[in-house]
Formats: structure tokens, C-alpha cells, sequence
């Protein structure tokens, strides 16, 4: 199994148990956050926590020396510990990209991204994502960039599904149709 699917189990059980219990998921994401960033801020201490060569009970009582210090929600602490027990650290930086996954799932989010020729104002991305969440049936939120190539229009990715209403596009198909004719 890889870390990726792993991660997304520990994830899913998260969110699920979070759930059950009314949990405040905003803060499990927060705490899960601080938790990952800690492996970046302080690279000695992801050394030793991701280290096969240190002994699981160091982890362990490293890691709920953390726990306590920091507060976190007690769902997360109890699967922070489960983590160092099972010397599987090394899924939490997985592990909270795919609690934010699910989290937007949960509450019906998608991400999408829009590609323009030119950058476009506030108001236009406002209705570009209004009218997204008219086709996806969800809530949108949005992240634009520019790419000159494809001269005008748009395209949007969300999810696996792309709506290419480019200039570049309608010219591939005009092409075609002409040499098709």
C-alpha cells in the first residue's frame, strides 16, 4: 500500500470519527496543519520522528510531549499516537492533504482553475464561478492564471472534467470541420 492510500484511510477515518462526535473539523485541519509544519520548521525533529532507527517508544513519547504542549483536538491526538505507534509518521504531510480533500468533499467544495489569456477582475471571476457551481452542483472555489496561448476565452478545470471555451479550441474545431467537409 502506498503512503498516498494510506494516508487517505487514516484520513477518511478521521473525518468520519470528527463527524460522529461533532468534532470541530475547521480546528482538526488547524491542529493536523501546525502538526505537518512542525516537520518543516524543525527538520531535526522530523530526523528523529521519521527515523526507522529510533526506537517506536521515543516516538511515542515524543509525540505526545507534542500533543500535550500544542493542545490538539483529542481525535487528532489519539491519531497522531496511533501514527507513532505504528512508525508511520512519515503519512502526515499526505495525511493532511487528504483530510483537506475530504473535508471539501464533505461540505461539498470543488476546486477549480481557470486559465484566461488576460487577467480578469473580481466580478468576472465571481460569475465565472457562479456559473461552475450551476454545472457541478457544488460550491466553487477558484484559483486563476494566465496563458497568452490559447488567445482568448477560458478554460476551467474542476476535478478531472475541463470546459475549454478557448479561442484555440474553436479554432481546432473550425479546422476540423474543414477538413472533414
Amino acid at each position: 500500500m502506498t503512503n498516498k492510500t494510506a494516508a487517505t484511510r487514516y484520513a477518511r477515518a478521521l473525518l468520519d470519527v470528527a463527524v460522529k462526535e461533532s468534532a470541530n473539523l475547521e480546528q482538526i485541519e488547524t491542529d493536523l496543519a501546525a502538526f505537518a509544519d512542525l516537520f518543516t520548521q524543525y527538520p531535526a525533529l522530523a530526523k528523529v520522528l521519521l527515523n526507522p532507527a529510533v526506537p517506536v517508544p521515543r516516538k511515542h513519547a515524543a509525540v505526545a510531549e507534542l500533543v500535550a504542549r500544542a493542545k490538539v483536538a483529542p481525535i487528532l491526538g489519539k491519531l497522531l499516537l496511533l501514527l507513532a505507534n505504528r512508525d508511520r509518521l512519515v503519512l502526515v504531510p499526505d495525511l493532511l492533504a487528504a483530510y483537506r480533500d475530504r473535508l471539501m468533499d464533505y461540505r461539498h467544495v470543488v476546486r477549480a482553475e481557470v486559465t484566461t489569456a488576460t487577467p480578469i477582475d473580481a466580478v468576472r471571476v465571481q460569475q465565472i464561478q457562479n456559473g461552475l457551481a450551476k454545472a457541478t452542483g457544488r460550491t466553487v472555489t477558484i484559483a486563476t492564471k494566465t496563458d497568452p496561448a490559447i488567445i482568448g476565452g477560458l478554460v476551467a478545470r474542476v476535478g478531472s472534467t475541463v470546459y475549454d471555451a478557448s479561442v484555440v479550441r474553436q479554432l481546432e474545431r473550425m479546422k476540423e470541420r474543414l477538413e472533414n467537409v
